[in-house]
This record gives C-alpha cells, structure tokens and sequence, in this order.
C-alpha cells in the first residue's frame, strides 16, 4: 500500500515558486511561475463575501474611533448641587404670610424689614380687612412698602376640634392651597410665615440654592424648645420660624389639602397639619438651623452671640423677646442689625473666636452683632455652648418646660463675673474690606486687668463672605487675628483657617 501511494505522488511535479526576497521585480526577471502541471486557483467575490467584509470594515473603524477620540465629561447633578437651571433668586421665592386684621397693621415694621417690593414676592393672607388708625382699609391704602393683601377663604365648613385652640389655624394651614392657586410665574418655592417672621431673604436663597426645587422638599427647622417639639413633633418645620416646600410638592401639596384637613381636625395649629398631610405624601422635614421659631422669652444674648455654623435664615416671636441692641426698641434693634445684613448677609452672626497670647484674652466675634472678650483662655467648644441669658417659653410646670434642644452653659449672675460686652456700633465697606466697630457695654464698674480695663473699642476687619454650593454642605468656622492693643482699641482680622490649623488656645 505504501509503495502505490509512493509511485502515485511521483507522478505530478508539486506546485514551485521562485520568489526573490531582497529585490523587487525587474525586467530581466520573470514573475513567478509554476510548471504546467500546477493547479490555477482564483478568489470569485460573491455578495455575501462582500456584505461580511464590509461589516468587518465597518465594526474595525468603530472600534478605533472609540478608543482613539478622548471621552467626553460627564455633568453629575446631585439633588443638593444645583446645575444653572435650578439657580434660585429672590425672584424665584413667593412668600405667604400668615396675618389678621387685628395684628397686620402693627407688625407692618417686622414686614419692612425684610421685603422689597422690587426684588420680593409676598402675599399676606388675612380673615377680613384691617383698618388703621386713620380710619382706611388695607386694600384702598395699597402701601407699595408692603405686600398685597389677599382676604382668605372661608373655612367655616372644617372641623376643629382642639379644646381651647384657635380655629383660625385651618385658615392659616389653607394659605398654601390659597397661594399655590395664584399661579405665579416662575416659582421655585414657597415659603410660609408670620407676621412677626422676620427674614433674612439673601441667606435664605443661598440655603435653598443647596436643594432641587424640581424634588420635593419641605426645608425648615423645629422648635428650641423641647416640651414644644414633644407635644407637636421633632421632624415639624415651625410655622413661626418658617418653612420652605419646593414648586413641584407644594402643587401636589394644595391638592389633597381639604382632605388632610379634615382628617386631623384634633391638631392645635396650622403648620402641625401642614407637617401631617406631607408626612402622607411620604416627604419628611430637611433641617435648616437658621431658622428660628425663638419659643424663648427675655434677652436673647446668649443665643445671638453663639449662634450655629449656618446662615441666619429668620426670627420670631420678637414681641415676646428684649431688645436685641441696648438703649433702643425693638424695631429700632432690628433695623441696627439689619445695617450689617445689608452689607454681608452670610456673615452675620457668624461666630469666629481667636486668642491674644500677649495678654492672655479670649475673644469671641459674632459678626455684626457682638464681641465678647473673656479673661484667660476659653476652650473653643465652651464658647460655642449658649449662654442661658433667655427663659422658656412656657412659665412654670416641670422641668421639661425648662429644657432647650441645644446644650446651654450658665451665665454668671455677678456681673464681674461675665466677659466684657461689645455690641456692633457701625458697619462700613472699602477697598480693603469690610469694618465693623464694636463699643463697649458695661452693666457694672468691676475690678479688671490693665488690658481690659482700658478697652473700649473694638474694629473688626474681614471680607464679604459669599459660600458657593459646596460651601454650604460642608461649612467650615473661620479664623481670626488679634492685633496689639493700642490706646483703648483692638484690631481684629477674620480670614480663612489653613489647611490643619487649630482654633485653640496658646499652649
């Protein structure tokens, strides 16, 4: 069998090739040839062949033009970093205020304070018309210093059964169903107070600029008191401090509200049905700090001058409180403070605290308000505690009635005791930055150092703080200089803290 297959392979010459490797073809050479006894194949190029290798092309180039190009960015929207198209601005806010005909006309000065009639939207809702003193009615007087007035619906129809309540809380907790219903252009939010809220309209867009408007939120804070939040809730935004609930909740919110009001006719008050029908929809409270419900009485000193590491947002309740500045009325306190929110809203009341080594003072800044300075050196997380310069809002009663949601230090009754007192004098900007003066308060004639004994001025220079976005969500307290203390006065300096410095005394 071998051999046959031997004999048989001998009998046709194997195909040869000649091929010079190092030169190409020239004249005097001859192409490759084959004896005539070699087989003659060709390549036919049908349809389909061609449709593959057109598809191979095509899937090769595809490939090359994605890893060769450079990839694009992509843009992240979170729902607390707003891209452009959620930017928030004064005009983007309508404002409800929750008033009467008995008290409107004297909380007018509270309302001033906060609202332009050219940069702010505000509606204030009342029960009937109000007169004032001269005899004419809110509406026929139409002051361009103040909101317009809207006279509420009825609400005789809704049930309200707390015993010794007002019922005029299904009204006030209707505002939002009322305003919603005005279909005013471009809203971002509503925000919901009274008439003695007074805001801080700058600060309060920069808060609400961390959040979508496009999501549902329902942005605010709960009462300082503790007892207050035990008997309403502790996840309520207050409706005196104010709260905020985005365009597209707030819609869906007006909606289902007479169905809600019905259901929770055992409530006290308006924003406890406000926070029950949206506990329904499933949306629960974003904490804000700056806003204020102030359920305190008396000096609010101790609260002002430590205040928390957020914008103020608003104050209430300024009837039942002293006046915030000494020697002045309440309005007129208010309007004081407001010289320094007019220039640096995000500053003020920002606590900044630094230490003089040379002669062994503390000093604590809150920024357009008051300077404290301390004898010795103070731990930074004691200065930050509140002084108890203020009384619960509730007089009497168990010692729930006494506690506060945030940790208090006492305040020394002697006088002596207590650090030296400085209250913001004026405010002014330049070229080189803004320069607020402090002058000194005294309550008593003690026996203090040299150092302190002399001061009786203090200037603080800093810049306008503007916190973008990421700011916001992670703050971070200040530093400050203390310069030499010269004929009576001391210089103050604020700036950014480096990277790992301390805010702590002198070791």
């Amino acid at each position: 069998m071998y051999e046959n297959r031997k004999r048989k392979n001998t009998t046709t010459t194997a195909p040869t090739t000649i091929i010079t490797a190092s030169h190409p073809l020239s004249k005097n050479m001859q192409p490759p040839t084959t004896t005539a006894t070699s087989t003659k194949k060709t390549l036919t190029l049908t349809p389909s062949r061609l449709k593959d290798f057109l598809l191979i092309l095509s899937f090769l180039i595809i490939i090359y033009l994605l890893f060769s190009s450079p990839r694009p960015q992509l843009s992240v929207t979170s729902r607390t970093t707003p891209s452009t198209s959620f930017l928030t601005t004064r005009r983007h806010i309508v404002f409800s205020i929750a008033s009467s005909s008995t008290s409107f006309i004297h909380r007018q000065p509270y309302i001033r304070l906060w609202y332009n009639p050219t940069t702010t939207r505000a509606f204030a809702f009342l029960d009937r018309e109000a007169v004032d003193p001269t005899g004419n009615n809110t509406r026929s007087i139409m002051d361009p210093t103040l909101p317009r007035v809207i006279i509420s619906k009825d609400t005789s129809s809704f049930p309200y059964t707390f015993k010794g309540g007002l019922k005029s809380a299904i009204r006030v907790a209707r505002v939002v169903k009322e305003v919603v219903e005005l279909n005013e252009p471009d809203v971002d939010w509503f925000v919901f107070g009274d008439d003695d809220t007074v805001f801080f309209v700058e600060n309060l867009v920069t808060v609400l600029s961390k959040y979508d408007h496009h999501g549902w939120f329902y942005v605010g804070s709960n009462s300082e008191s503790y007892v207050q939040n035990v008997k309403n809730s502790f996840e309520m935004g207050f409706g005196g401090g104010g709260f905020a609930i985005s365009y597209s909740l707030a819609k869906v919110l007006a909606r289902v509200l007479d169905s809600c009001l019905v259901r929770y006719a055992h409530l006290y008050g308006s924003d406890a049905r406000i926070f029950s029908c949206l506990a329904e929809l499933g949306v629960g409270l974003s904490h804000e700090p700056g806003f204020h419900q102030v359920d305190m009485r008396g000096d609010l000193f101790g609260m002002l001058s430590a205040h928390p590491l957020s914008p103020l947002v608003s104050l209430h309740h300024l009837d039942a409180v002293n006046p915030i500045f000494p020697k002045m009325s309440k309005t007129q306190a208010l309007e004081h403070l407001f010289n320094g929110v007019n220039v640096d809203p995000a500053r003020v009341l920002q606590q900044t605290v630094c230490y003089d080594p040379v002669h062994s003072l503390t000093v604590s800044v809150a920024w357009g308000y008051s300077v404290q300075v301390f004898e010795g050196n103070e731990f930074l997380p004691d200065l930050l505690t509140p002084q108890r310069t203020f009384m619960p809002w509730r007089r009497g009663g168990s010692a729930e009635f006494t506690r506060f949601m945030f940790n208090i230090r006492e305040y020394p009754k002697d006088p002596c005791k207590r650090p030296l007192v400085f209250f913001m004098e004026s405010v002014t900007s330049g070229k080189n930055g803004i320069w607020s003066h402090y002058t000194r308060h005294d309550v008593a004639d003690c026996n203090r150092s040299y150092a302190m004994k002399n001061l009786e001025i203090v200037r603080v220079l800093s810049h306008k703080l503007e916190p973008d976005i990421e700011q916001m969500k992670v703050p971070r307290r200040q530093c400050c200089d203390v310069s030499s203390l010269f004929n009576g006065s001391m210089v103050i300096s604020i700036r950014k803290c480096g990277a790992d410095e301390l805010i702590a005394m002198p070791s």
